[in-house]
């Protein structure tokens, strides 16, 4: 088991951006299923004090006491179909997403779809009469606005990239998405699913205008992955400084620079430059040390 563990978190702090969404997305699933194993053993509703916590309220009096789930909702998966078709359609995307726009805008793209489209849902929720008797009560969940966010970004930035639909036929990709908005159009019509659908409309708008702007210049996502790096560094562990021993006595607080960097330290420069420039920026002797590291 702690071998499964542990190979699980070489792969997420090794793996490209995509493999962090999707492990990411996973890991919360697999935790709320294990909960609601609990809830059950326990005839406690421990599982729905977790989706309480972590799904986005329509009510603004709630939301305002729970502002975070306004990300962790794009997270949040209750059924096994639904995170099994928005896992793959975000494979499907990311990959695509991956080749022209690179790891960092991904996860900036996928948060700031999901958060646009949080805010969209909130906003009908609360504006519209339809959902006047169930604003109160009503909450979303799922990576659906985020997904929707990546596919219109690649959509939109190369709509005419050929799609295999049932080993049948060929259609573009502007298609694909075309399809799926006019889906999410007549549901919300119908009023099926009327608030994840409200959700999906709002990251697919945001990755419209992302890789729009994107064509002429300008990345509305720079701003967001630099905060999301700022973040980063503030959990990152700070090296330890150590004393160095010289002839002329003692140095504290300065490595000897010709003293070998050791393999931790090597590790973590490795995977901080997969994080930035993906996989295939390292050279061969880079790969080698992390395949080194990983069988050990």
């Amino acid at each position: 088991m702690a071998s499964i563990i542990d190979d699980i978190k070489l792969s997420f702090k090794s793996g490209d951006a995509l493999t962090r969404l999707i492990l990411a997305n996973l890991g919360v699933y697999v935790a709320f299923l294990l909960l609601r194993i609990l809830s059950f053993l326990f005839q406690a509703n421990i599982a729905g004090f977790f989706i309480s916590f972590t799904a986005l309220p329509s009510d603004l009096l709630t939301l305002a006491t729970r502002p975070w789930t306004l990300v962790t909702y794009m997270f949040l998966h209750e059924g096994f179909l639904h995170i099994l078709f928005n896992m793959l359609w975000l494979f499907f995307g990311g990959k695509l997403f991956l080749e022209y726009f690179g790891s960092r805008r991904l996860i900036s793209t996928y948060l700031m779809g999901g958060i646009l489209g949080g805010i969209l849902y909130v906003l009908f929720y609360n504006v519209f009469p339809a959902f006047s008797d169930v604003v109160v009560i009503s909450n979303n969940r799922g990576a659906s606005a985020g997904v929707m966010a990546v596919i219109f970004a690649i959509a939109t930035y190369n709509p005419r990239f050929p799609v295999r639909i049932f080993f049948i036929a060929t259609v573009p990709l502007w298609g694909v998405a075309a399809f799926a908005l006019l889906t999410d159009l007549i549901g919300l019509g119908d009023g099926a699913n009327a608030g994840g659908r409200i959700a999906h409309i709002g990251g697919a708008a945001f990755g419209f205008f992302m890789a729009r702007f994107y064509r002429e210049g300008r990345d509305l996502t720079d701003g967001f992955s630099g905060l999301l790096d700022r973040l980063s560094n503030l959990f990152k562990a700070k090296p330890k400084l150590k004393t160095v021993y010289s002839s002329g006595g003692f140095n504290k607080g300065y490595r000897n620079k010709k003293s070998p960097v050791n393999d931790e330290t090597r590790l973590n420069q490795i995977l901080d430059k997969i994080s930035t420039s993906g996989y295939d920026s390292l050279n061969k002797d880079e790969k080698e040390h992390l395949f080194k590291f990983g069988k050990e």
